[in-house]
C-alpha cells in the first residue's frame, strides 16, 4: 500500500490514468559563429510562441475555473520575461556557441540546483513552474504538438510522476476523481489545484508510476496519504463506506461555516486564514474564515522579472480587502531573504540566511522597496479593513524605525493628496527568541501580537526542521516554547493587545487546545482546515484547557508535557474530530 503525503481530503474509487512526461531527445551540438543570430532568432521565436500558448491557456482557465486558478500562468508569463532566466539561455548560445535546445535544457538544470538548495518545501516545488515554461520552450523548438487531456471521456483518477500547471489545465474537472503523483507536498501545484477542484489528491507516493498499470482500479485516499492499487473486494467496501461516511462529515462541518467559533462555556476566538495571494482569498471566505490572519505578500515579488509597482501592490491588496470585508486582512510586509530569493534582486550568499539579511532587516536598509509596499497597503486599506504586520522583529528600536517610516510616507500622501487609510492598525510577528522575552516592551508600541510558531519554534531550540538528523528535536511542546508563549500571551493581554498564532501549532488539533487553554486570541490556519479546527473550539471548554494549560506549564521534559497533554486531550480530540476513519 504506497504511502504518500496528504494533499486535498477525501476518497476516491476508479481507474487510474497514467499520465506520462513527455520525453525530449535532447542533442547538443555547436553552431558556426555565423549561426549565432540564426539560433538566437530561432530561441526568441519559440519565446514569443510560448508566451501566446500561455496567454490562451490562462484565458480559458479564467473562463472555466476562475480567476484565482489562472493566476499561476500569469506567474509563468512572468519567467518568460525575466531576465536572469532567458539571458542565462542566450549567453549559452552567444558565448558557448550551443544550439537552442541544450541551452535550454543546461539552463533548466542550473535551476533545478538553485531550487533544490532552498529548505522551505514551497520554494523546492516552484521549480516546477521553471521547468513547465522551459518544456513549452522546448516543444516549440522541436516544432511538438502540444498534449492535453481534454479528450477524456470517462472519470479516471490521474497518476503522473507529477502535474504542471498545463497539465491540469487541459483537464476536464467532471472526468477527474484524484490525483496520485510521485512527487510533491502540500504546497506543490497539484496538491493546490486537487483542493482548489476539491477532489482528494496523494503525492509525494515516491513511484506510484511503476506500481499501477493503465487501467487498473485504484482507491485513493487522501484523507491520509494513502493509495491502494487493485484492491480486494472487502477493501472496496470498505472505503466506500468510509466515503460515504466522509462525504457525511463534510456535511456536518459545512454547518458550521456561519457559526462563530465559540467555546461551550462562551469565550469566542477569532478563527482567520493564511494566503499566498488574491487567488486564496475566495476559499478562504467559503469556508468561514474570519479574515485573514496572514497574506504573505513575498510572493507578489517572486516569478518575475522586475519589483511590484506599487499600483500593481495596491490592486492586488485592495482586491483581497474587498472580498475579505468587513473583516481584517493583516498584511505582512515582505519576508524577502532565507529561503525566498528573486533572481532580478539578489540576496548575497550568508552561510546562515535564516539569520541573516532578511525581512524586516533587509526593509529598513532598502527603503526604497519598504516604502513602495507600505504606499500600496496604506491607500489599499481605503477599501476595507487593513492591517500592517512586520516580520522578524527582534527589538523595540525596529519597531520604532519602522514607525517613523510609516509616519512619514503619511504625511507625503496627505501632501500629494492621495486618498489612503490613516489608522491602519500595526502588529508584529513574534517568531525570534528576543521578540518573546520583551514581549512586555514591544506590547506597548503595537496594536497586536502574531507567534509565528515554526521559526519560534526552530530558533528557541537551535533546530533546523528539515535536517533529518535534529529534526526529532523540534518539539512545539518543549517546556521552553510553553513559557514563551505564555509570556507573550500574558504581556500582550496586560497591555490590552491580542494575540494570534500563524504557525503550524494553529492547525494542529492539540496544540490548539494548549494555546486556547494559554489564552491565544485566534488562529490562522490554511483554509481547508478552517472547520476542522472550528468543530474542535466549538466543542471545548475553555475553563477546563486553561487547567490543562496551566499544568503542562510545570512540565520538566517534552516527553513529559507530550503524554500529559495526549492523555487529557487526545481521546476527546478523536471524539470531535469524526474525520478520522479507520478502513481496511
Amino acid at each position: 500500500m504506497p504511502k504518500g503525503i496528504a494533499a486535498s481530503p477525501g476518497i476516491a474509487v476508479g481507474k487510474a490514468y497514467i499520465l506520462e512526461k513527455e520525453e525530449y531527445c535532447i542533442l547538443e551540438y555547436k553552431i558556426k559563429k555565423e549561426e549565432v543570430e540564426g539560433e538566437l532568432e530561432r530561441f526568441e521565436v519559440a519565446v514569443e510562441s510560448s508566451k501566446k500558448d500561455l496567454g490562451k491557456i490562462k484565458k480559458r482557465v479564467e473562463e472555466q475555473l476562475g480567476e484565482k486558478e489562472a493566476y499561476i500562468f500569469q506567474a509563468h508569463l512572468y519567467i518568460l520575461e525575466d531576465p536572469l532566466f532567458v539571458q542565462d539561455i542566450t549567453k549559452r548560445i552567444r558565448r558557448q556557441r550551443l544550439n537552442a535546445e541544450a541551452a535550454v535544457r543546461r539552463t533548466l538544470k542550473v535551476f533545478e540546483a538553485k531550487f533544490a538548495s532552498a529548505r522551505a518545501e514551497f520554494i523546492r516545488r516552484r521549480f516546477g513552474d521553471v521547468e513547465d515554461v522551459g518544456e513549452h520552450i522546448l516543444r516549440n523548438l522541436l516544432k511538438r504538438p502540444t498534449l492535453t487531456l481534454s479528450h477524456l471521456e470517462e472519470k479516471i483518477i490521474v497518476v503522473a510522476n507529477d502535474l504542471a500547471p498545463s497539465d491540469t489545465a487541459s483537464m476536464q474537472k467532471s472526468n477527474i476523481l484524484g490525483f496520485a503523483t510521485n512527487v510533491g507536498g502540500r504546497t506543490s501545484h497539484s496538491a493546490i489545484m486537487a483542493r482548489s477542484m476539491e477532489i482528494p489528491a496523494v503525492v509525494g507516493l515516491g513511484s506510484i508510476t511503476s506500481k499501477v498499470q493503465p487501467g487498473s482500479v485504484v482507491i485513493l485516499d487522501g484523507n491520509r496519504g494513502r493509495v491502494i492499487v487493485n484492491p480486494t473486494s472487502r477493501q472496496l467496501a470498505n472505503y466506500r463506506t468510509e466515503k460515504e461516511r466522509f462525504i457525511s462529515h463534510r456535511k456536518e462541518l459545512e454547518i458550521l461555516r456561519s457559526l462563530p467559533p465559540q467555546t461551550l462555556d462562551g469565550r469566542e476566538v477569532g478563527l482567520a486564514a493564511n494566503i499566498a495571494g488574491p487567488e486564496e482569498v475566495d476559499l478562504a471566505v467559503r469556508e468561514g474564515a474570519e479574515g485573514i490572519g496572514l497574506y504573505r505578500t513575498e510572493y507578489l515579488y517572486m516569478n518575475r522579472s522586475t519589483l511590484p509597482s506599487e499600483d500593481e501592490q495596491m490592486e492586488a491588496y485592495k482586491k483581497v480587502l474587498e472580498k475579505a470585508a468587513p473583516s481584517s486582512v493583516i498584511i505582512r510586509t515582505l519576508d524577502l531573504g532565507g529561503d525566498k530569493f528573486l533572481s532580478h534582486f539578489p540576496v548575497p550568499a550568508e552561510i546562515n540566511p535564516f539569520m541573516g539579511w532578511r525581512a524586516i532587516r533587509l526593509c529598513l536598509e532598502r527603503v526604497d522597496i519598504f516604502e513602495t509596499q507600505l504606499r500600496a497597503i496604506l491607500r489599499a486599506s481605503r477599501f476595507g479593513n487593513g492591517k500592517i504586520m512586520y516580520p522578524m522583529i527582534s527589538g523595540v528600536e525596529e519597531v520604532r524605525k519602522v514607525r517613523r517610516i510609516l509616519t512619514g510616507i503619511k504625511e507625503k500622501l496627505k501632501r500629494e493628496g492621495t486618498p489612503f487609510a490613516e489608522n491602519v492598525e500595526t502588529g508584529v510577528m513574534i517568531e525570534i527568541p528576543s521578540a518573546a522575552i520583551i514581549a512586555d516592551l514591544l506590547a506597548k508600541e503595537v496594536d497586536f501580537f502574531s507567534l509565528g510558531t515554526n521559526d519560534l519554534i526552530q530558533y528557541s531550540l537551535a533546530v533546523d526542521r528539515v535536517n533529518e538528523k535534529v529534526a526529532y528535536l523540534y518539539q512545539p511542546l518543549h517546556p521552553t516554547i510553553l513559557r514563551l508563549i505564555d509570556n507573550v500571551v500574558k504581556c500582550a493581554h496586560r497591555e490590552n493587545i491580542w494575540v494570534g498564532v500563524c504557525g503550524e501549532m494553529a492547525s494542529d488539533p492539540l496544540s490548539v487546545l494548549i494555546l486556547l487553554g494559554l489564552g491565544v486570541d485566534e488562529f490562522s490556519v490554511a483554509p481547508t482546515s478552517l472547520l476542522e479546527i472550528k468543530k474542535i473550539i466549538r466543542n471545548t471548554n475553555w475553563e477546563e484547557v486553561q487547567g490543562i494549560a496551566a499544568k503542562l506549564l510545570k512540565s520538566k521534559t517534552s516527553p513529559e508535557a507530550k503524554r500529559f497533554a495526549e492523555r487529557r486531550l487526545s481521546q476527546r480530540i478523536k471524539r470531535i474530530v469524526q474525520g478520522n476513519y479507520s478502513a481496511g
